[in-house]
């Protein structure tokens, strides 16, 4: 009985080959030459691009033309025994069939004819019935035409990116070559794209090209295994990156930067298969509302693009700007700016993952502060109001790595400062430590809860994270400051509204939204940020004319300029970056649009103000409902210990009269006045006589009077005067008007003699991280 039942499932398996083998022919080729445009629409259904409505981008050319070299490269990254073994390769397709149902990553499993036969003669639907004819088929093909025919016809319709199908249309979409010129290392390279063309274009995607490299080694490394390349031609190789690409005409302006941020959202989301979405066909709704994406624009060219001039400053050839804005609610992108023009600059602005946020980051460190009850080193709840030496190269306390004592920008010495204050000022090195008394492993925990991928380079957990090492992108950052916008409640952006093929709807990810820091740690974040926005260094976002919190970054060496923002409805990041139009080699700002350095709180700032400000425009104005941690809205105390002096009763009118203008602290006693040295140094005496309207910006009777800056730079006096003087004062009034910058770096020295020229004797304000 068993043996009968063995021989009957033998002959039913011959028995079923055999049918298949007589029943499927091979077809005739499929029909991509005339495959359908994709077409995207904006989010009130006109339409926004129409998506290579030309055709494909293929020129066949014989195998006689492409190099020994380019035929072998692929051969080594697709199908090493391609010439030596069967048409199908039941053991491969079994084992790849296991590790996809196992978890371990869909794999094909097929050899070249197989893969040949799908692009040729089938198409690329993941079904069992396309499976068998590719099987069948594959096993004819094998038997009528030869191995050199059916590697001709692979190398012709495979798709290696950039629209290009066929092993030609490649070569001069990236090298701008014929085939049959490309070299050892460009051919490895193209055969690299096969395997993954989205992934591996590293001028589309430098974060990626550690993989892409990785893959071209294993290229090469294969061809030296199989005896293709001599070890010594193996050691000569260096990568060739390829050239920036040429954008389609069809696609200028924001168009192309868009539709390639579209496919890339819905190729990374596994929504659509890559090779299916460009067969084309689709029909696209974005989130993106053409107003607001008609506005950036506008915002970028009004603040940046018009005060370039190329010929007289050479480093203006160099500016890039990125923007992106999301809905905070909805986590919808309601419009992103990629560069002047898709046809001229191909690498998108606002998705790219390879320029430092700076400072951008600080505010994920105080919200991990607040979302872990973490407390500094001497146990002291962090709040915005909590103390931090701010000192120039202080080592950070608490940490087993080394010694690690970072430098404020421009060397700023800050003494005592509030956590509140060291934001405005943006001070290193209250925020490196900070990262440690926090733990930088929870800090990094909290920042990819907010949005940030886990996998962004240089995202690493030590004490340097606060500065903004990590090279998110400019729509990651906004995703994130979205959270912080939408009280601590996360939902992944999304790109598209909707998708259709042929009529039919395209299954969408559900977005969801949960909970990535309490609501608590995301008001108090946003406290803060809006006091950088009120009278730090992001001063230039109040002509949004909206209640706003923000903060600036710098990244390392001026070679990217950050502001990142909010209202309560719409969180909008943009980045002004600077790189060579020649050799894509990211490069310093210094001098660019005529400006000394380029800082968060310049250009960027004027791009979000003027965007945000059109953006809203008609829409009521809505204040921050915020929900702080206990003690945030808590005053510090001043030390009993530096005995201020009781105030003259006569000049209690300093407060009243100066402390509610909202321009007034930043320009007459706040860091602006004096600079270094010299801005507290005649505060007090004549405060109440001489300090007009704009004398105190919510600060004003704090931070003057006989004993200005004794010590604690205006923390003592704040305190002391605001009893008697500052009757309109806010809470945190012995901030950013009376701390360390309001004395300059010798504030406790100088700042005794109060204010007979205050606003008088000023000097250039120093930047403190940005």
């Amino acid at each position: 009985m068993v043996l009968a039942g063995f021989i009957f499932v033998v002959l039913l398996c011959v028995g079923g080959f055999t049918a298949g083998y007589l029943l499927i022919d091979i077809p005739p080729a499929n029909a991509t030459a005339t495959k359908q445009a994709n077409v995207y629409l904006y989010a009130d259904g006109t339409e926004l691009a129409r998506d290579d409505s030309r055709g494909m981008n293929r020129e066949n050319v014989p195998l006689s033309k492409v190099p020994k070299h380019v035929q072998h490269a692929v051969l080594a990254a697709e199908d090493r025994d391609f010439y030596g073994e069967s048409a199908v390769d039941p053991k491969a397709m079994l084992r790849a069939a296991w590790n996809t149902v196992t978890g371990k990553g869909k794999q094909s499993g097929s050899t070249i004819t197989q893969q040949y036969v799908k692009n040729y003669y089938l198409g690329q639907e993941q079904t069992v019935t396309r499976k068998v004819k590719e099987f069948f088929i594959s096993i004819k093909l094998d038997r009528e035409v030869s191995k050199d025919d059916i590697l001709q016809g692979y190398l012709n319709t495979s798709y290696f990116g950039r629209n290009a199908y066929g092993v030609q249309a490649a070569a001069q979409a990236y090298y701008g070559k014929d085939v049959e010129d490309l070299t050892v290392g460009q051919g490895a390279y193209l055969a690299t794209l096969v395997n993954a063309p989205n992934a591996y274009d590293v001028a589309a995607h430098p974060e990626n090209k550690a993989n892409a490299v990785g893959r071209w080694n294993y290229v090469l490394n294969g061809m030296v295994k199989e005896g293709w390349l001599s070890s010594a031609d193996r050691e000569k190789q260096k990568f060739p990156a390829p050239e920036q690409a040429r954008g389609n005409q069809d696609l200028s302006g924001q168009r192309g930067y868009v539709v390639k941020a579209v496919e890339d959202y819905l190729i990374e989301n596994k929504i659509v298969e890559e090779d299916a979405l460009h067969r084309g066909g689709y029909r696209i709704t974005t989130t993106l509302q053409k107003p607001r994406q008609d506005a950036f624009v506008k915002a970028v060219d009004d603040q940046v693009m018009s005060k370039l001039d190329k010929k007289a400053r050479k480093i203006d050839r160099n500016v890039r700007v990125g923007g992106a804005s999301v809905d905070p609610k909805t986590g919808k992108v309601v419009a992103m700016y990629g560069g002047i023009d898709y046809t001229k600059q191909f690498v998108n602005n606002a998705t790219r993952r390879d320029y430092q946020v700076g400072s951008t980051f600080k505010p994920f460190v105080f919200t991990s502060a607040v979302q872990n009850g973490s407390t500094t080193q001497s146990g002291t709840p962090i709040t915005p109001n909590t103390i931090y030496d701010g000192n120039n190269r202080r080592p950070v306390q608490g940490w087993d790595g080394g010694q690690y004592a970072p430098a404020n920008e421009d060397d700023g010495q800050y003494g005592d400062i509030t956590v509140r204050e060291a934001t405005d000022k943006s001070v290193n090195s209250v925020y490196a430590q900070m990262a440690v008394d926090v733990g930088s492993d929870r800090v990094k925990d909290t920042a990819v809860a907010l949005g940030v991928p886990e996998k962004t380079p240089d995202l690493t957990a030590s004490p340097s994270i606060a500065l903004g090492p990590s090279t998110a992108s400019v729509l990651d950052m906004t995703e994130a400051y979205a959270t912080l916008a939408n009280h601590g409640q996360h939902g992944s952006y999304t790109l598209v509204e909707k998708i259709t093929k042929n009529g039919e709807d395209v299954a969408l990810p559900e977005r969801g939204e949960k909970t990535a820091v309490s609501r608590e740690a995301a008001d108090t974040t946003t406290s803060i940020l809006r006091s950088v926005v009120d009278s730090g260094t992001g001063t230039a976002a109040l002509a949004a004319g909206r209640p706003a919190a923000g903060k600036t970054g710098t990244a390392e060496e001026d070679k990217a300029a950050w502001f990142a923002g909010y209202t309560p409805d719409l969180a909008t990041v943009v980045a002004v970056m600077g790189q060579d139009p020649k050799t894509a080699v990211q490069t310093p700002l210094y001098g660019a649009l005529g400006e000394r350095r380029i800082n968060g709180g310049g250009y960027p700032a004027r791009v979000w103000a003027q965007f945000t400000k059109e953006a809203l425009e008609g829409k009521s104005v809505k204040e921050f409902d915020l929900e702080l941690e206990p003690g945030a809205d808590v005053p510090v105390q001043p030390d009993p210990s530096e005995g201020a002096e009781e105030p003259d009763p006569d000049e209690d009118t300093g407060g009243a009269n100066g402390g509610d203008e909202d321009t007034g602290g930043t320009a007459d006693g706040g860091a602006a006045d004096g600079g270094g040295d010299q801005g507290g140094q005649n505060q007090g005496q004549n405060q109440g006589q001489n300090q007009g309207p704009t004398g105190g910006q919510d600060q004003g009777g704090q931070t003057q009077g006989p004993t200005a800056g004794q010590d604690q730079g205006g923390q003592t006096q704040g305190q002391d005067q605001g009893q008697t003087q500052g009757q309109n004062q806010g809470p945190t009034g012995g901030g950013a008007d009376g701390g360390a910058a309001d004395g300059g770096a010798q504030g406790g020295q100088q700042g005794a003699l109060g204010g007979l020229t205050q606003g008088t004797t000023t000097g250039p304000r120093g930047r403190g991280g940005d």
